[in-house]
């Protein structure tokens, strides 16, 4: 039997392309099902950024077959933590969520190289995030 996930984590921007795709992936493959992963957006785009795609693929992370979701309320109210990514997007507030603003620089129309650094700091924070999560299921 699966055991419950300790949380549920909503990564939130604009085109749900590059950012959150990416803090989406990494949380994953980092977390594993012990945490619950979501992505989206205001304004999902048609495809994720090929850019990220490249810059993921090159740490063992494919992402080639996801596709940019809407951001909907129910997401929101289903997730304990809900994450901007510095995009300008808001979340639907509900009480006892926790909301975070990552300040990170759009990937969109940028080449694998300017990607690169994007996805190594959103890999710190959700490590970051990973901890935080882990301590408090631990209490």
């Amino acid at each position: 039997m699966a055991s419950t996930p300790a949380a549920s984590v909503l990564f939130v921007c604009v085109h749900n392309a590059g950012r959150s795709q990416m803090a989406a992936a990494w949380l994953t493959h980092l977390a594993g099902d012990r945490i619950e992963v979501r992505s989206a957006g205001s304004k999902p785009g048609n495809a994720v950024n090929p850019a990220a795609v490249e810059a993921m693929k090159e740490v063992g992370i494919d992402i080639s077959a996801e596709t940019p979701k809407i951001l909907t309320i129910d997401a929101v109210r289903e997730s304990d933590v809900c994450i901007t990514m510095g995009c300008g997007d808001t979340c639907p507030v509900f009480p006892g969520k926790r909301y975070l603003d990552w300040e990170l620089e759009d990937p969109a129309g940028q080449g694998v190289e300017a990607v690169r650094p994007i996805r190594d700091e959103i890999k710190k924070r959700v490590e970051g995030l990973i901890a935080e999560i882990d301590a408090a299921a631990a209490k």
